[in-house]
Parts: C-alpha cells; structure tokens; sequence
C-alpha cells in the first residue's frame, strides 16, 4: 500500500488489504491465477486436434507464470499456464511435440504471420 492510497480509496484507515487467493501465484507485484487442470486438458486436447505442433516453453514473468505456446504447422497457436518448466518439456514428450526455450529460440514468424491473416480477416 503506497503512502497516498489510504486517502485516494474514500475509506480512510480502516481498509484491509486483500490477500491472494490459494490459487493464485504472486509474481512481483501482480497476483495470477495458477494452472489447473482444465489448463492440462485444453492442451491435450490442441495437441491431440492439429498437425504439425511444436511447443515453446515461455519462462515465468512479472505478469505471468511459466506458460506453454502451442503453435500449428499453420500458425494457429494457444497458449496456457503450466505448473512448471520441467512439465511443459515432460507433456510435450509425452505427446511427441517437439519442445524448445521461447526465451532463447523466441516464437516461429509462422505464428507472427498468422496473426496478421486473422487480423485482415483473410481466415
């Protein structure tokens, strides 16, 4: 709580400050929801209906936790909480996904290219 927000919130000092909720992470100063396991089976489910998939393990941010980009031959792509590094490189095995560090190989244009085609319409 900064030294002004007392007087901005209208309630002087008799506000609490919330707590996260026990499913949610704390990374810097921001609270975000953790994995679960509707997360795994969208996952199992995207990989199990597309082509051509590779997954780009991104790291843990300010903003968010580890996430896993999916991303088709086509360049359609998801991309979901995981609750680690390690299992994001474990699923991709076991569903026979290719698997690299997005912080050191960064995303395929493909996906960049898919993006701009969804945004003029021409998908």
């Amino acid at each position: 709580m900064g030294l002004f927000d007392r007087f901005r919130s209208g309630r002087g000092s008799r506000q609490k400050m919330r707590r996260p909720s026990r499913d949610a992470a704390r990374t810097g100063s921001t609270t975000v929801r953790a994995s679960d396991r509707a997360d795994e089976q969208h996952l199992t489910t995207w990989v199990s209906e597309r082509r051509g998939v590779e997954g780009f393990v991104e790291p843990r941010t300010a903003v968010s936790d580890v996430t896993l980009l999916l991303v088709a031959h086509d360049g359609e792509w998801t991309r979901r909480r995981v609750p680690s590094v390690q299992w994001a490189h474990q699923f991709c095995n076991k569903h026979q996904v290719p698997s690299y560090d997005a912080a050191v190989v960064g995303i395929p244009q493909r996906m960049r290219d898919y993006n701009r085609r969804r945004k003029s319409g021409e998908l």
